[in-house]
């Protein structure tokens, strides 16, 4: 049982002990309204696209209220100002010159905003488990309506069925009850910010103590550090259960209250003396947003020997401004290459992570450019010429420069052309220099730890990293070497602005296009070169080859590899000789999707799980034209399956959709191709935004795989989900929503966090 679950079940009981005696105890924000936040509304209401900007994970979060202007809206010729929450203004006045405005006040004789929007969804129940009216329009196409107090009636008259928790299963009359007395007697809030331990705090300053070391190798490492952890969620190895820190930049030392500096981007210029310091990750923590980094003794001493043990010098430290930004190679080049990369590579997962996942929370344009599954592994350092060639280094870093900071609307496409053509210059000349050094081998790729394997899996507006190989050998696969993994970082992490305007937004966009390429065209020198003419041709099909004569550098296609693959399906083979060599850092063994044999499942589960596995293994790996179920499906399903002993485990159900080709801006929907959309099945959660989700007895998993195997329409799908399907009205939505957050806690508790419904479908 998790932290969050007893303390829920604690305040329950205190609440009802007190109603027997007779008596209304005190109502506190901290025990009896936060958990009802956390279980009904969290959901919906965190990150930039929280409904409104209202985000109901602390109590800073609900003072502040609501704002009409949306933080995702990509059109705006103009960048908005920030609204980040504890860090862009403090307190319900300093959010009310932003154009907050509050949901909790009394408005003469009017109850508080949030009070009629819940009375309104508590007098309109819905139907247990039925389908939702379809005049309530959910998901991201929902209009950003954000009523202020004096328009509510009018919006209540327009919308009498999408009060509060929207289209979804509501408050309990008890917490009802609570949340009206609450706001009724004026909704005090009593939160207390997140403390740490005596045994946090210490080693709080010890690391504080290491990126505030002075001197100037000391200064221009620990920026450099700061940069790559900024978006972290920290946590100490033998800290409190729950507890994360954040870096950030303070105008204080260790040991002062931080003064923070709240910079648009963390590598802005701050204007003053910098001391980099660690503070609690305040409010509920929520899974799209939760991208863990470990802190330890361990971590300490190998960045002390990556960065410090060696004698390089810095003779200047750089500044700040639109250049150094737009090439972090320039900026921090005194710091030895080798270092950056291999402290990128010990964790590699958390750095695919921070661009491939999140904080954006919302980014369709931005995911279109990747294939909905593949594989992705590094270079090894001492085979990157980056990191072994300085002359190599010195021609390259100048052609690394990376758009963005220009946010000038009427110079977006001179300036696209301009880094376009610099990075084909960079790609030619990493060609011709790669065609003159030995043909890769697998010793070329990197295998220091589980972090040397990922598969990443794009779920139409956002996507998910995870350690290992997961599903069938995916169509396109991407080799990093520092060069672009360290560009792909600046490019999506640290110079992207979540608040920017349509110029900066397009130009990362555009460029993380040529990223992708770059990344393929990398893993292509590992293939045979009479094969990769043919495999370029199968991911640029119809108009991408247009793309590829008008944007991409040419490949080589004519010097060989070291690989020995079979000639007939040299990527088939690339990647089942992959899963042998580096069977040991593969943290993800996959019997259901790759069976090699008569047994698809794993081993030493539950036998009636076993069965269920071999069940499900019948839906993967088989294209949508001859299992028509698939086009009913929404990305991101989770299979909640219980056995008759109460074991249950979660799998996703995930839903690759093909395309013939992910190279344009605009247009997805005219490159699908559906009948080649295939299924991905594997134990755990593996997107932070449930579409659906089944809830299915162990023994009748050969049941649900034989009617999805049958079903070949909306109506035979449709049968299914009335069967065993938990829909948004479902009494028990929320016990079985949050269970796979609870199922995260059990099998990998760091990375607890609460889901989003905002992208739960109405089937």
């Amino acid at each position: 049982m998790s932290y969050r679950v007893f303390i829920s079940l604690f305040v329950l009981l205190i609440s009802s002990a007190a109603t027997a005696q007779g008596t209304a105890p005190a109502i506190s924000y901290t025990r009896d309204i936060q958990p009802i936040f956390t279980e009904k509304c969290v959901a919906c209401h965190a990150c930039y696209d929280a409904a409104c900007q209202l985000n109901l994970g602390s109590g800073e979060g609900a003072a502040r209220g609501a704002n009409k202007i949306p933080v995702y809206a990509g059109e705006r010729s103009k960048a908005s100002e920030p609204t980040r929450l504890f860090y862009d203004a403090f307190g319900k006045a300093a959010w009310q010159r932003k154009d907050f405005y509050s949901v909790l006040d009394a408005q003469g004789s009017q109850a508080a905003l949030m009070a009629r929007m819940l009375e309104l969804g508590h007098r309109t129940p819905l139907q247990p488990n039925a389908k939702l009216p379809e005049d309530i329009v959910l998901g991201l196409e929902r209009e950003n309506m954000c009523p202020m107090p004096g328009e509510f009636e009018a919006y209540a008259g327009a919308h009498p069925k999408e009060g509060m928790p929207l289209a979804v299963t509501g408050l309990t009359d008890q917490q009802y009850q609570t949340l009206q007395r609450w706001l009724a007697s004026g909704a005090p809030i009593d939160q207390q910010g997140l403390v740490p331990s005596a045994r946090e705090t210490l080693q709080v300053v010890q690391w504080e103590n290491l990126l505030n070391a002075p001197g100037a190798r000391e200064s221009l490492v620990a920026r450099w550090l700061f940069e790559h952890w900024f978006l972290a969620h920290i946590y100490f190895k033998d800290g409190e259960p729950g507890h994360f820190f954040q870096w950030v930049r303070s105008r204080t030392p260790t040991g002062q209250p931080i003064d923070l500096i709240n910079s648009r981007r963390p590598n802005d210029d701050p204007g003053t003396q910098v001391y980099y310091r660690l503070w609690p990750v305040q409010g509920v923590i929520v899974h799209k947003t939760h991208i863990t980094y470990p802190l330890s003794p361990a971590k300490m001493a190998r960045i002390k020997t990556l960065f410090y043990n060696g004698n390089w010098q810095v003779h200047a430290l750089p500044g700040y401004g639109p250049e150094r930004r737009a090439n972090p190679f320039e900026t921090f080049q005194a710091i030895p290459a080798q270092a950056r990369y291999q402290f990128m590579l010990d964790n590699a997962e958390y750095f695919v992570r921070t661009f491939i996942r999140g904080p954006v929370c919302r980014g369709q344009i931005a995911t279109d450019v990747i294939r909905d599954n593949f594989w992705a592994f590094f270079q090894a350092p001492e085979h990157d010429v980056y990191i072994t060639d300085p002359s190599y280094r010195g021609k390259a870093t100048p052609l690394l420069a990376m758009p963005g900071q220009n946010d000038d609307v009427g110079s977006v496409l001179s300036l696209w052309y301009a880094y376009r053509d610099k990075r084909n210059e960079y790609e030619a000349l990493r060609r011709d220099t790669y065609a003159n050094v030995p043909a890769p081998s697998w010793s070329s790729l990197w295998a220091g730890n589980d972090n040397a394997l990922l598969s990443i899996f794009r779920h139409f507006d956002s996507a998910s990293v995870t350690k290992g190989l997961i599903g069938e050998v995916p169509q396109t696969m991407w080799l990093f070497d520092f060069p672009l993994l360290e560009r792909t970082y600046y490019q999506l992490a640290v110079n992207f602005d979540v608040f920017g305007n349509v110029s900066h937004q397009a130009q990362t966009r555009l460029y993380f296009d040529l990223i992708r390429n770059g990344a393929e065209q990398n893993f292509l020198r590992l293939m045979p070169a009479d094969s990769r003419d043919g495999y370029l041709d199968d991911w640029y099909q119809s108009g991408g080859k247009f793309k590829m004569w008008l944007d991409y550098e040419s490949i080589d296609n004519d010097k060989p590899t070291a690989l020995k693959l079979d000639e007939k399906d040299p990527k088939r083979d690339f990647a089942q000789q992959l899963l042998i060599r580096y069977g040991d850092l593969n943290a993800r063994p996959d019997p259901i999707n790759r069976c090699e044999g008569a047994y698809c499942s794993r081993p030493n589960i539950d036998p009636a799980l076993q069965n269920a596995e071999q069940a499900l293994s019948r839906l993967t790996s088989r294209p949508a034209a001859g299992l028509k179920v698939i086009d009913q499906l929404p990305e991101a399903t989770m299979l909640r399956i219980e056995s008759r002993s109460g074991k249950r485990e979660v799998y996703s159900l995930l839903r690759n959709r093909a395309h013939s080709n992910v190279a344009f801006l605009l247009g997805e929907a005219s490159r699908y191709q559906s009948g080649l959309d295939t299924l991905t099945i594997y134990p755990g959660v593996l997107s932070s935004y449930p579409n659906f989700m089944f809830n299915i007895p162990a023994e009748h998993v050969p049941e649900f795989v034989a009617a999805m195997e049958n079903a070949k329409d909306a109506q035979g799908f449709e049968k299914i989900v009335e069967r065993w399907g938990i829909r948004r009205s479902h009494p028990q939505f929320w016990q079985y929503f949050h269970d796979l957050s609870r199922y995260i806690h059990e099998t990998d508790p760091v990375e607890e966090g609460v889901l989003d419904m905002n992208r739960y479908e109405n089937l």
